[in-house]
């Protein structure tokens, strides 16, 4: 079947999964390999389930069903399919990508989008080179304007995933010690986050810029761009109103916007949702409501209360940039605060000197009980009694069990695979 004929049969069946569980009268199935699985094994219970179509790479499942159709490479296929999409839609794509930020900005940016057009926007994580053609197949025909988040842990990523959104529009959130790794050190993070910029360059497309940040002002100065700042030499001005309030506001135009998110960090945030809105036409009374009516979820930045302690959830991932934000923030928190958090992953030959870095820095914040969690901060040498070691959550709940937490504020962060976001807040 060439690419044509399968784009053909798409915009009929409108449905793509490459999951036998997620099966829908009528879909396309994809069977996509892994290390631990082979899709192609399933292609016949998808037809048996529904199927209309299952597109296979092992010539040895093509044979047992007329509607399974074989293809040089699956994934490949996948790809160039939603390429072919992505240019049927004719519709606006803003690319987003970054270190840290990137979910919460994609949210605020389609919360705001949304008071005046019909968005589609990247649900969940679905970031990578699978999930970035699973989004814009998933793209309703009578959307007016996409908000596509790419992820990458290493080079060439961004490229890829940018050739198959083709966004008109790209915005890098910042660029910070995460997947150190897998880039090779902060210089290969900013390489591989501003393939972003390249394609948007060699495309003759625009990136939005925020002002305060030198890397990316350096980095877009041969770029059509859309600048923003709390300077008066941006195309948007929007200014961080300085309070003692738990959430950040802000103020544009003479409205005063309260967002339901916490931390200076987060000012970029709503800052690049406020200039990609006024761009598109939105009036500010709109943003307003869209942003105000905006709650984070995911363990991102939460902040949950139970009778007078109050708890910020923020263990959907960390790396040493987002980790001392969120500790500099929370040390602002008015009386007594202790944190748990957790190990940092995909730092390579850094994560020894990052991981002590940060305990470093918890410590000269003066919290009251600094909890550190996994084996890489387990390596950490304290300078302070109040530092107490657990190799993982199961025995820092085993402490729980006998030690209550004599506290107002407690900080919770870590990357996403110590899952500290299952800690039972019951116990606190």
């Amino acid at each position: 079947m060439s690419i044509e004929e399968l784009f053909k049969q798409f915009l009929i069946s409108k449905e793509i999964t490459t999951d036998t569980r997620k099966i829908s009268k009528n879909c396309i199935f994809f069977a996509l390999k892994g290390d631990n699985f082979n899709g192609n094994t399933f292609a016949q219970t998808a037809i048996d389930q529904g199927a209309s179509l299952a597109i296979v790479d092992e010539k040895e499942f093509e044979n047992t069903s007329s509607n399974i159709h074989y293809v040089n490479n699956s994934l490949e296929t996948l790809q160039e399919l939603a390429k072919l999409y992505r240019k049927y839609l004719k519709i606006p794509f803003i690319g987003l990508t970054g270190s840290n930020g990137k979910t919460t900005t994609k949210e605020l940016i389609s919360a705001v989008l949304k008071e005046k057009f019909r968005t589609h926007f990247t649900f969940g994580n679905l970031n990578n080179h699978i999930g970035v053609p699973l989004t814009i197949l998933s793209i309703p025909e009578n959307t007016e304007i996409a908000v596509i988040e790419m992820g990458a842990n290493h080079q060439k990523e961004i490229e890829l995933l940018a050739s198959i959104a083709q966004p008109d529009y790209g915005y890098i959130t910042n660029f910070g010690k995460a997947h150190l790794e897998g880039f090779g050190g902060f210089e290969g993070v900013i390489k591989g986050k501003s393939e972003l910029y390249n394609f948007l360059r060699e495309n003759n497309k625009t990136a939005f810029v925020n002002f305060n940040d030198p890397i990316q002002v350096e980095k877009t100065n041969d770029i059509k761009r859309i600048t923003f700042s709390d300077h008066e030499n941006t195309d948007y001005q929007i200014q961080l109103i300085k309070n003692n309030q738990e959430y950040l506001s802000v103020s544009c135009l003479d409205y005063e916007i309260q967002s339901h998110l916490t931390g200076d960090y987060n000012f970029s945030n709503i800052s690049c949702a406020i200039a990609i809105g006024l761009h598109f036409g939105i009036e500010i009374d709109l943003i307003k409501q869209g942003i105000e009516n905006y709650y984070p979820t995911n363990n991102r930045s939460q902040i949950i209360k139970k009778d007078d302690l109050k708890i910020i959830m923020d263990a959907y991932n960390a790396n040493p940039s987002s980790m001392e934000v969120a500790l500099k923030n929370f040390s602002k928190f008015e009386g007594s605060k202790s944190i748990i958090i957790g190990d940092m992953f995909e730092l390579g030959e850094e994560s020894k000197k990052e991981h002590q870095r940060i305990l470093d820095l918890a410590e000269e914040l003066n919290f009251d009980k600094i909890f550190i969690l996994g084996k890489n901060f387990k390596e950490t040498i304290p300078q302070k009694e109040n530092v107490l070691k657990f190799d993982n959550r199961e025995d820092f709940e085993s402490f729980l069990e006998k030690n209550s937490l004599q506290t107002k504020n407690i900080l919770i962060k870590g990357s996403h695979g110590m899952r500290l976001d299952l800690i039972n807040i019951n116990q606190f």
